[in-house]
């Protein structure tokens, strides 16, 4: 492992990075626009953005693939061009491509990548990650053999061959089924209480929202928030409740018509109401419905998740609170919140 130059620093040090492209007719095209970033050390970091917004980019500028155009990075205190064997040597990446040579297997893979990276023999570690990442049974067949899943394990692993403090994950889990998910995840809490620092990438803004420390939002190549995932939840002060009663509703209560509350009658014997809580409390609301001379006999609630702050910053969506398009309670009730869904599509079974 490549020792930090200066211990107290930031994992990921990024300071007015600019990176631009030459685009049709001259136009240059931004890529990156004065990206400021600081990773702390020992974190599990989540980097998000929709497509496009220059995520890639800043990776790739990190690992040494793309040339900056301007501005300063360091990994591990190490800065990427004037000391870049040690950044890249600090640095571990997992491609959202499988980038794998088909005529080679999994330990071959593995010696040559140690190889390149000057692992002496005896500090190579490739059983001990196979075993760690359940792919000793595969070690010796053709990587083009392997399934989807088993492919990005070996991604994974080739990222770890030269112990770096710091690993990136870029999409690691896209097209992955849910049991290979959660055995990365473990894994990767296990490498991070071990010290190494996580940077990740994904559009399953519940896997960031549950794994991450701090997060960073990227939009057209800006960082648009960046701050502990507890802080950015609190940004939209919004609530939703969802309450039966004990017959039909023919109108609201005159209580919930009040200014900076919005309710309607989603069923029968249904009212879905979005407030903001340092405004009005949860016991209001629900006196409000006794008073009209109901029975509550059911109450659920959801509170802002990661998806209505990433839309918030990312689109022309205005971010105050409620706005009757967030959620469309005939599509999305709250008893299915998004908070305990498991994105699945296009899975690949390992």
């Amino acid at each position: 492992m490549i020792e930090s130059r200066h211990p107290d620093d930031a994992a990921i040090e990024v300071n007015s990075l600019y990176k631009t492209y030459a685009g049709k007719n001259g136009v240059l095209n931004e890529a990156l626009k004065s990206i400021n970033l600081s990773v702390p050390r020992g974190a599990i970091f989540g980097l998000l953005g929709p497509n496009g917004a220059g995520k890639s980019t800043l990776i790739n500028i990190l690992a040494g693939l793309v040339i900056k155009t301007s501005g300063n990075a360091q990994i591990n205190g190490w800065d990427i061009v004037q000391d870049m064997r040690r950044a890249r040597g600090s640095i571990g990446v997992v491609p959202q491509e499988l980038n794998l040579d088909s005529f080679f297997t999994p330990r071959e893979t593995m010696e040559l990548q140690a190889g390149l990276y000057g692992v002496p023999q005896s500090q190579r570690r490739t059983q001990e990650i196979f075993e760690a990442l359940d792919l000793e049974d595969k070690a010796d067949v053709y990587a083009r053999s392997l399934s989807g899943g088993m492919r990005r394990r070996l991604l994974v692993a080739k990222a770890l061959v030269h112990s770096p403090p710091v690993v990136v994950l870029d999409e690691p889990t896209a097209g992955v089924d849910v049991e290979l998910r959660q055995s990365l995840w473990e894994y990767m809490r296990e490498l991070n209480r071990a010290g190494t620092t996580i940077l990740l990438t994904t559009h399953y803004l519940e896997e960031a929202q549950g794994m991450c420390d701090q997060i960073a939002i990227i939009n057209h190549g800006e960082i648009v928030a960046q701050d502990s995932t507890a802080a950015l939840l609190a940004r939209l002060d919004r609530k939703e409740a969802l309450i039966s009663v004990d017959r039909d509703i023919d109108n609201l209560p005159d209580d919930l018509k009040r200014v900076g509350i919005e309710a309607r009658i989603t069923g029968k014997r249904v009212i879905l109401i979005r407030f903001s809580p340092s405004q009005v409390q949860m016991g209001q609301l629900l006196d409000a419905v006794r008073v009209a001379g109901f029975h509550i006999t059911d109450l659920s609630t959801r509170d802002t998740d990661l998806e209505e702050i990433f839309i918030s910053l990312t689109t022309n969506r205005p971010d105050g609170p409620l706005h009757s398009d967030i959620i469309d309670p005939r599509t999305d009730p709250l008893e299915t919140s998004r908070s305990h869904r498991q994105p699945c599509n296009g899975a690949e079974r390992i």
